[in-house]
């Protein structure tokens, strides 16, 4: 009963935004959160039967939590609807990462796998229809059916698509945990063969599709986790690096050969060198992008109260019930929300919560990784880039989050756990 509502956990953050571009555009408010009574029930069942890992960080979280909703009512912007809207995050979505742990074991993880595997094929299919397409048309329909388009800005008069997601962001985080299951699956058995191939593909052709390089980056990032892996685990003959480099060239070559992906390809290398001119290079997109939220969040604010503003200050919700339009009251980094929402003291200790988590989830990977498993670690190579750091107050970027990290833990389980 767990694993069913876990699989509609997964099945309405992928198409959670079709349903409030497309299908149920008068219910896009309400569709915002409709993973949360999900998550409530997943909670309720998971304590009533005791199928929650039990972890320090869950118990601390928890705890920072509930002091940080006290000081927000207390010392900040006293909304009670802003406060749940942020508390949520850390109440309702945290702790399904350790019932996910519980509940699945490795063989769930790989058939999610193959099952992201299958949707993104179709997801190919809409992205190059999003980005050949006017932002007036119906594929490229908003939020709400906004027929000013859901794109958003990408280089030469092409907009960055966002697949079946509300945001861009969600069709750049589909694609980078799709190439964690993807390269998974060419270095290990467990995916039809030719299925494989389409995955590649629509992997492949979903970097220059997307004008992303969040997506490039994290793939980049999951190929040198898969490298490292290889080079660790001794089961495997050392000639398989050499075979996947020459299985990646080609499927690049092939790609590149494509009259559709010269205007994409176009688009994402304008897109590229222009960003990383004025971040200053790619030293400057990687370290800035990903420890330089870091030092900000401290200094960005010098009359920050020691408390914060408040919870669900930082959310675009949170700033539209307040204010009446959406903007970051605080800050759009995650480390500076944080930091903004509940303050030196509790903002700082949700970071450290996060940072140790995904420090323990290291660790073991790479002791099962030693021991001959290696599913944790390549599933490691996507969780550390968006549990410590990722955008919990979006949605899509919570759910990928919880999502992936809930998989890591299972993946430590064996079939017959």
């Amino acid at each position: 009963m767990l694993k069913t509502g876990i699989w509609i956990y997964f099945i309405l953050l992928i198409f959670e935004g079709a349903l409030r571009k497309w299908f149920l555009p008068g219910f896009s408010a309400p569709l915002l959160i409709i993973r949360d009574p999900v998550a409530v029930w997943l909670i309720a069942v998971a304590w009533k039967n005791n199928q929650i890992v039990p972890s320090v960080y869950l118990k601390a979280m928890l705890v920072v939590t509930l002091i940080g909703i006290g000081t927000g009512l207390i010392f900040g912007h006293g909304n009670v609807a802003v406060i749940l809207f942020g508390a949520r995050i850390l109440l309702l979505h945290f702790p399904l990462i350790f019932i996910m742990g519980r509940v699945l074991n490795s063989e769930d993880v790989m058939r999610i796998g193959r099952v992201m595997l299958w949707i993104s094929i179709p997801m190919i299919i809409i992205i190059t229809l999003q980005f050949f397409s006017p932002q007036s048309a119906w594929i490229n329909r908003g939020v709400g059916g906004d027929p000013d388009g859901a794109g958003f800005s990408g280089a030469l008069g092409y907009f960055r698509p966002p697949g079946t997601f509300s945001f861009t962001n969600g069709n750049t985080l589909f694609f980078s945990f799709l190439s964690v299951f993807v390269l998974y699956f060419w270095f290990n058995q467990g995916a039809n063969r030719i299925l494989l191939i389409f995955a590649t593909l629509a992997l492949t052709a979903s970097i220059p599709f997307s004008i992303s390089r969040g997506l490039f980056f994290s793939v980049i990032i999951s190929i040198v986790f898969a490298l490292v892996a290889v080079l660790i685990d001794k089961s495997k003959p050392s000639y398989t690096i050499l075979i996947i480099g020459v299985v990646l060239s080609s499927f690049i070559f092939l790609i590149s050969q494509f009259e559709l992906l010269k205007a994409p390809l176009e688009a994402f290398t304008s897109r590229f060198d222009t960003a990383s001119d004025i971040e200053g290079g790619l030293e400057g997109t990687l370290i800035d992008r990903y420890l330089g939220d870091l030092i900000t969040s401290f200094t960005s604010d010098p009359n920050l109260p020691f408390w914060g503003y408040g919870m669900g200050m930082g959310t675009n919700v949170g700033s539209t019930l307040l204010t009446g339009a959406r903007s970051f009251l605080i800050a759009e980094g995650e480390w500076g929300r944080l930091i903004g929402e509940l303050g030196i003291l509790l903002g700082s200790l949700v970071i450290l919560i996060r940072l140790g988590f995904c420090l323990s989830l290291t660790l073991k990977s790479y002791q099962f990784l030693r021991a001959g498993s290696s599913l944790p670690w390549f599933m490691l190579s996507f969780v550390l880039l968006n549990v410590p750091q990722g955008q919990w107050a979006q949605p899509t970027a919570l759910g990928f989050a919880v999502f992936s990290g809930g998989l890591l833990m299972a993946s430590f389980n064996s079939e017959d756990t």
